[in-house]
């Protein structure tokens, strides 16, 4: 995939495009990419995704704070992975949100991108008139543009958003949210000095200090993951709370417990994949009962990586 800007793309290609912010790339969004690569294939053009960097909302309302499932960099691999021939990341400001749909399709996507075909989400609107798909229709017609309407995706007639799967996360319900994603929803960091509280209950965790902190971070509680450090994967368990049996007040912290791994991780970059969760955060009456429901948590977390 070629990331190109509004002028760099060569004069002789001509594009099937769509549009949006694509937070996720998830199953729903791969569909929609799947109609994009047959619709371009067929009248012998190059697929084109017309994205954002940041989410457009934060333009239109600067209190805005977005929990995304994917950063910038993540979001532009994703859709590297789905086969697409050219990406450009727009900057979505105030003049580019006051065009109406007939100046983005005429200004934009015909005269400087070369659009001919333009694939609308089932329930995608672009363009400050907000148009209803007849309207896209009338001023494709008139631009030079044949419109498409995407099927929806439905499987298991359940309705596939980035919405929903950020609902999933916030509830902790990562196995709902790796089945509509179509991957394990991950998380990145750098690995920061902790309490060293786990090496004293026999478990050694590596705090982690996200990347992004627009990137939403799934509900408290217990989790079993697997960790990328230092180009190798790790078995791990996952903790995201306040530890409330060691009094550790209103911080939040992540930390992940990697199973076989003797080492200094500090200032290390990780990866967390969130494979399933196993319980809440829990208060325990004691240190005693803590470790002894950690050796409970570490089995049941192998049993879930190895199921």
């Amino acid at each position: 995939m070629q990331i190109i800007t509004l002028h760099t793309l060569p004069a002789e290609v001509y594009c099937t495009a769509t549009i949006g912010f694509f937070d996720g790339v998830h199953s729903g969004h791969r569909y929609l990419l799947d109609q994009l690569k047959a619709a371009a294939s067929e009248q012998k053009q190059a697929t084109l995704v017309v994205t954002f960097r940041r989410h457009p909302r934060q333009v239109l309302d600067t209190n805005y704070r977005p929990l995304l499932l994917l950063d910038y960099d993540e979001k532009i691999e994703h859709l590297a992975q789905c086969g697409i021939d050219y990406c450009l990341p727009l900057d979505f400001t105030p003049e580019l949100a006051a065009l109406t749909a007939r100046q983005f399709m005429e200004q934009y996507l015909y005269a400087r991108l070369h659009v001919r075909q333009l694939l609308l989400g089932y329930d995608h609107h672009f363009g400050s008139d907000r148009c209803s798909f007849k309207e896209y229709l009338q001023i494709g017609r008139e631009t030079g543009i044949r419109i498409i309407k995407s099927h929806a995706f439905t499987p298991q007639d359940t309705c596939i958003s980035s919405s929903a799967i950020r609902r999933f996360l916030q509830a902790g319900n990562v196995e709902s949210a790796r089945w509509a994603l179509g991957y394990p929803f991950a998380l990145y960091g750098t690995v920061v000095e902790g309490h060293r509280l786990g090496r004293q209950l026999g478990f050694p965790t590596a705090n982690i200090l996200p990347d992004s902190p627009e990137k939403i971070i799934p509900a408290d509680g217990v989790y079993a993951v697997r960790a990328e450090t230092d180009g190798q994967q790790y078995d791990a368990m996952l903790n995201i709370g306040r530890r409330p049996t060691v009094d550790n007040g209103n911080d939040r912290t992540i930390e992940a417990h990697l199973f076989h791994f003797n080492g200094n991780l500090y200032g290390q970059h990780m990866q967390l994949h969130f494979i399933g969760r196993l319980r809440e955060e829990i208060q325990f009456d004691s240190i005693g009962q803590l470790q002894a429901q950690l050796q409970h948590d570490a089995q049941q977390a192998l049993q879930i990586l190895h199921s």
